[in-house]
């Protein structure tokens, strides 16, 4: 049976984005560093990269699509050129709505005015069989964690401290996490999680 799952990097005092974030730096001040282990540790973290870029379907927040709020930038297709690392159905949380749009390599933003539950499930029809990925950022991990819509949280922790930004875990009520699976390399540990409510 497919999954809701998320991967995320965050610092180990918990922030997935620096402070500031802005057009030429979308993860903030410090904020690339928390990535460096998928660039110059590509090689040993070739596990965790390929459950990352295997979902049937992907959602994510207006501001990990674009920088800004209001009404859209028409020319803006996103961060990552004409050939987004996708290669699937991506689904844009946004209170504004945008015609489809799609790019080179397989991957389509569509744009979803309607909250949480009506993205995933059109992120679940479009992903068949396959899971769904709670893609990013902070905030709109935040919601389906305290909505209780993520099966699997794997977590990718480097060793950073950003002391301000987008945190995650903000506003998620009481969550049960059960680590079913660790590895780590020098710049990242990689955890991964059974998300569930606690009993009683």
């Amino acid at each position: 049976m497919s999954k809701v799952t998320c991967d995320i990097t965050v610092s180990v005092d918990g922030y997935a984005a620096g402070p500031n974030q802005r057009p030429d730096e979308p993860l903030g001040d410090g904020g690339e560093r928390l990535h460096r282990w998928m660039f110059e540790e590509r090689d040993a973290n070739a596990e965790a990269v390929e459950k990352i870029t295997s979902a049937g379907a992907y959602i994510m927040g207006r501001n990990m699509f674009a920088s800004g709020r209001g009404e859209w930038d028409l020319d803006w297709n996103g961060w990552w050129g004409e050939e987004p690392p996708y290669h699937a159905p991506v689904f844009v949380l946004t209170h504004y709505p945008r015609e489809k749009v799609a790019m080179k390599g397989g991957t389509t933003f569509t744009f979803v005015t309607d909250g949480i539950e009506s993205a995933l499930a059109q992120a679940r029809q479009a992903a068949g069989d396959r899971d769904v990925a709670i893609a990013g950022g902070a905030q709109t991990v935040n919601r389906y964690l305290a909505a209780g819509l993520i099966d699997e949280l794997r977590l990718h922790v480097a060793p950073i401290v950003l002391g301000a930004g987008e945190r995650l875990f903000e506003d998620v009520g009481d969550i049960a996490l059960e680590p079913v699976e660790t590895a780590r390399t020098t710049l990242v540990t990689h955890v991964t999680y059974r998300v569930s409510r606690p009993r009683g």
